[in-house]
C-alpha cells in the first residue's frame, strides 16, 4: 500500500518532533515515521544515572519549555522522555510507530518515495531525523579480549559490574560520566586517547549552547571561527564526575596499544586485567535509509548546504551535528535548523 503526504520526517526523537512542530505551524501536511514502540527517541536507551547538562528551561524544544523536575537541577533522562511524550501530544504530531524505513528512493521529478516495512510513502520533500544513537562506533584495536565488551549504548548501571574488573575506553562526557558512575562498585580503569579536558565547573549546557552561537555567528559573519564549544573542553564537570574526581577515583590511563585474551596491553608491556571493556568511543551517523539516493561523502556525511542535502534539494537532514546545524543535537539547539528546513521545504512545496 502506497501513502501520499508533501513531507515524510524519519525519526520521533528530538530532532523529529522539533520539525514537526514548525511543519504544523507553516501548515505543511506531514507524517512522522519513527521505529521505537514508546515516544522518546533515544533518551529511553541512556544509563540510569545520566542527567542533562543544563536545568530544564535551556533544555526545551520550540514552542514549550520543559517544566522542571522536583528536586532536581539537571532533569534525568527518565524527564526527558516524559516531556518528548507530551510534547507529541501537546502539538497532536502525527507520529507513527513502531514504522522502520528500509530506504529512500527517487520516485520521478517530484516526489521521494519512502519504503517501510509499513507500506510505501511517495511525499515532495523528507526530513531525515534518526540522529546517531543507533549507530554506535568501535574502533579496531589488534589482539582479542575473552571478556564482556559493551558500548555506551550498552550501559545501564554500576549494579552490573559490582566487583568485577572494568575498563572503560574514552574521554569524552560518556567516558567521564560512566567511570564516574562505576568507581565505587567496580575495579575501574578509565582509559583515554589524551589527557582528560574539563571544563572549568561552572559551565553547564548554558554555557555550551551560548559558545555553539557564537560559533554559528562568526562563522555567518565572515569572522574567525571561534572553535565553539570544542574550545572550552572535551568532559562537562557534572556534580557526579566532580564528586569522584574529587576523592580521587577518576584517574586516566593512556590509551592501550592492544587487546589480551584477560584485558589490555600497552605498548611497554604493561598490562591490566578486565572482566568487561566499555567503549564509550562516539557514534556516526544513521544514515543506510538513505543510501539508494547515493549522497554519501567524506567521513559518511553527506554534503549539505544547512541542513538541505547538496545532491537532493528535496531532503533535509536535521539533528546529526553541526553539519546540519550548529548544536542540533542537543535539545535546545536543534529548534532553529528544524525551523529553518520546515521554511524551505514549504517555499519548495510553493
Amino acid at each position: 500500500m502506497t501513502s501520499y503526504t508533501d513531507v515524510v520526517v524519519i525519526g520521533g526523537g528530538q530532532a523529529g518532533l522539533a520539525a514537526g512542530y514548525h511543519l504544523r505551524r507553516l501548515g505543511v501536511d506531514f507524517v512522522v515515521l519513527d521505529a521505537q514502540s514508546t515516544p522518546g527517541g533515544a533518551w529511553q536507551q541512556t544509563w540510569d544515572s545520566l542527567h542533562l547538562f543544563s536545568p530544564a528551561s535551556y533544555s526545551s524544544l520550540p514552542g514549550w519549555l520543559m517544566p522542571a523536575q522536583a528536586g532536581e537541577t539537571y532533569p534525568d533522562a527518565a524527564h526527558v522522555v516524559t516531556y518528548l511524550s507530551e510534547y507529541e501530544k501537546r502539538y497532536e504530531l502525527p507520529v507513527q510507530r513502531p514504522v522502520r524505513v528500509g530506504g529512500v528512493h527517487r520516485d520521478g521529478q517530484a516526489h521521494l518515495r519512502v519504503e517501510t516495512d509499513a507500506g510505501s510513502w511517495r511525499a515532495r520533500a523528507v526530513i531525515s531525523a534518526t540522529g546517531t544513537w543507533w549507530r554506535p562506533f568501535l574502533p579496531t584495536v589488534p589482539g582479542r579480549f575473552d571478556g564482556r565488551q559493551l558500548h555506551t549504548i550498552d550501559y545501564r548501571s554500576p549494579r552490573d559490574f559490582a566487583g568485577q574488573r572494568v575498563v572503560v575506553v574514552g574521554g569524552g562526557n560518556s567516558g567521564a560520566q560512566i567511570a564516574a558512575d562505576l568507581a565505587y562498585d567496580a575495579d575501574l580503569t578509565w582509559v583515554t586517547q589524551r589527557p582528560p579536558r574539563y571544563l572549568a565547573d561552572d559551565i553547564d549546557g548554558r554555557a555550551l549552547f551560548d559558545a555553539a552561537t557564537a560559533r554559528r555567528r562568526a562563522l555567518e559573519e565572515g569572522r574567525p571561527d571561534t572553535g565553539g564549544v570544542a574550545s572550552l573542553g572535551d568532559i562537562v564537570a557534572v556534580p557526579p564526575v566532580r564528586e569522584v574526581r574529587g576523592r580521587g577515583l577518576l584517574k586516566a590511563s593512556p590509551m592501550f596499544n592492544r587487546l589480551v585474551p584477560d584485558g589490555i596491553q600497552w605498548a611497554d608491556g604493561s598490562a591490566a586485567q578486565a572482566d568487561a571493556i566499555i567503549w564509550c568511543t562516539g557514534f556516526r551517523p544513521a544514515l543506510s535509509h538513505l543510501a539508494p539516493l547515493g549522497l554519501r561523502g567524506t567521513r559518511g556525511h553527506i554534503p549539505t548546504d544547512g541542513t538541505r542535502a547538496l545532491g537532493e534539494p528535496r531532503l533535509h537532514l536535521l539533528g546529526y551535528g553541526d553539519w546540519t546545524g550548529p548544536a542540533s543535537a542537543t535539545l535546545i539547539g536543534v529548534g532553529r535548523p528544524a525551523r529553518d528546513a520546515a521554511r524551505e521545504i514549504r517555499a519548495l512545496l510553493a
